[in-house]
């Protein structure tokens, strides 16, 4: 139980001080609740709540490594900057990943409906 209060912890912490996360919350309700409205199947949602838990987990592990990184060299280093800007692509890779999800599977409903 002490470790799923550290999880909240760290989820409030991540809700509280990073925006990007917050921004990723905000489309994954969207993206979800655009699932529902569409009427997608159970693969189909599966396949977006996957695809939000990646670009989540990745954004966490991304700021959970600035952090140490800020702690250990509070000035610029260049491996450090490497490490940050590694840890940043991986969130632009899940983000790019979670985008094309969105337009396979949201794309022909979304021009159905305007035909």
């Amino acid at each position: 139980m002490r470790s799923f209060g550290f999880a909240l912890e760290g989820l409030a912490t991540l809700l509280r001080t990073q925006p990007n996360f917050v921004v990723h919350v905000a489309a994954a309700c969207v993206a979800l609740g655009l699932g529902i409205a569409l009427r997608l199947g159970p693969l189909e949602l599966a396949l977006i709540i996957l695809t939000i838990a990646l670009v989540l987990v990745v954004e966490s592990i991304n700021t959970a490594l600035e952090t140490l990184c800020d702690l250990v060299s509070p000035r610029v280093h260049p491996l450090i900057k490497q490490a940050k800007d590694i840890s940043a692509a991986a969130v632009l890779i899940a983000a790019a990943a979670a985008v094309t999800v969105a337009v396979l599977l949201f794309g022909p409903r979304l021009l159905g409906l305007l035909r």
